[in-house]
């Protein structure tokens, strides 16, 4: 009697092995697929704007393309990334429309110019394809939150290339202090078949040479440390400007119709103010500007302003490739005014912005290793914790939870700022 309940165990942990091996392996492959095509599309997009940037003057009309698109998805209510990490702790449900409104919408901002990422729109994606896994399925409420889990990993690896960071990632946002481990073998496995998919389909990862830095040392480890600081100091800023934008654009453009013309308007404007258009977009060019060198010290300052007046006027897309491009302008900025080695300041400056408004240490640092290879580990880990710590309780997404505190070693089960 003894061996047979011992036996038990394993037969059951070897069920949900063989189980959630096959769905992360069907997850990973749909997710890798619709990622590719969305990649390619947001490239293309991309590519489009650059050769034709004049399209900025037509963001405004892209905006009502977009409300329109929404509006016949019966969409109005999607709240995002938000309403994605708010599905796993919640009975909140993905719907299968969000996937074609986000899709549609993330390529049309980025086709006229807006300042919008594109890994967030994957999130969105990810979780959609999830949660209709886990109905097509008939999964209960708690393997449901792990599919929607697992098509977020996979979808943001198809995209970005970084499937230890994606798998982390979707685990480690949701509750802060809390880590839902029984997706580990899900979101891996979803997240590597998503990558695998991705990079046979002619979509390159994402990957930076940060060129020679000095041996790490008790002076090293200064800088950092101080730079770190000044990382959360960026990353509180960029989420209250966000926040404050959308409830200044609630206060004064309550319809939605007059706020996204208005912020179309705002960044056509903003855009022939400044004369390039190394602003708008993803951030990815810019971020390969500052490892070339070609920054100005407030690139990160008129990334933010590009970036919260399109994201919170209603277009469509992420935040997580301009926070990188801050975070990338940051640094190099830093490194200009100082002397010190631009690739390390510069992706120093990824990181830290990235922890300090995603809260997620652990998937930052797998981030780094993915995005920048090991030799700058210890760099990495200062510049991380650092900005982690003493950037407060602001996330990118309002309902995000910190279920313990970061400073101490207390329970405080509490939303964002």
């Amino acid at each position: 009697m003894y061996k047979i309940d011992k036996e038990i165990p394993l037969i059951k942990n070897m069920i949900y092995f063989i189980k959630w091996s096959l769905a992360s392996l069907t997850i990973g492959l749909v997710t890798g697929a619709v990622g590719t095509a969305f990649g390619h599309g947001v490239l293309r997009a991309s590519a489009f704007f650059s050769a034709h940037p004049f399209m900025v003057l037509f963001l405004p009309v892209s905006g009502l393309i977009i409300l329109g698109i929404y509006h016949l998805l019966r969409e109005e209510k999607n709240r995002g990334t938000n309403m994605v990490i708010e599905a796993i702790y919640s009975d909140t449900e993905v719907s299968f429309t969000t996937l074609p409104a986000i899709f549609l919408g993330t390529i049309l901002t980025h086709l006229a110019g807006g300042s919008a990422g594109r890994e967030g729109a994957a999130l969105q994606m990810g979780g959609s394809i999830g949660n209709q896994f886990a109905r097509v399925f008939h999964l209960d409420e708690k393997d449901k939150k792990i599919a929607v889990m697992c098509g977020m990993s996979g979808t943001f690896a198809a995209l970005f290339g970084t499937p230890l960071a994606a798998a982390v990632f979707s685990m480690e946002v949701i509750s802060i202090g809390v880590m839902y481990y029984a997706a580990l073998v899900p979101c891996l496995f979803s997240a590597f078949v998503g990558a695998y998919v991705s990079g046979n389909l002619g979509l390159v990862p994402e990957a930076f040479e940060i060129g020679t830095f000095p041996a790490f040392d008790l002076k090293g480890a200064v800088v950092i440390v101080v730079f770190g600081m000044f990382c959360a100091v960026a990353s509180e800023f960029f989420c209250i400007s966000l926040h404050r934008a959308e409830g200044l654009y609630k206060k004064y453009l309550p319809s939605p119709f007059k706020r996204i013309v208005s912020g179309g308007v705002l960044v056509a404007v903003m855009t022939l103010a400044v004369g390039t258009t190394r602003y708008n977009g993803s951030g990815i060019s810019l971020i390969e500007e500052c490892f070339a060198g070609n920054v100005k010290v407030w690139d990160f300052a008129v990334k933010i302003l590009f970036t919260v007046v399109t994201l919170e006027a209603g277009f469509k897309g992420g935040e997580i490739v301009p926070t990188l491009a801050i975070g990338a302008s940051f640094g190099a900025a830093v490194a200009l005014l100082t002397g010190q080695p631009l690739g390390l300041m510069t992706a120093c400056g990824m990181l830290g912005l990235f922890v300090g408004v995603t809260n997620c240490p652990i998937s930052t640092l797998l981030l780094g290793f993915e995005m920048f290879g090991y030799r700058a580990m210890p760099y990495f880990a200062l510049v991380i914790a650092v900005s982690f710590t003493l950037s407060g309780y602001y996330s990118l997404y309002a309902s995000q939870k910190f279920v313990y505190s970061k400073t101490r070693t207390e329970y405080i089960n509490r939303k964002t700022n």
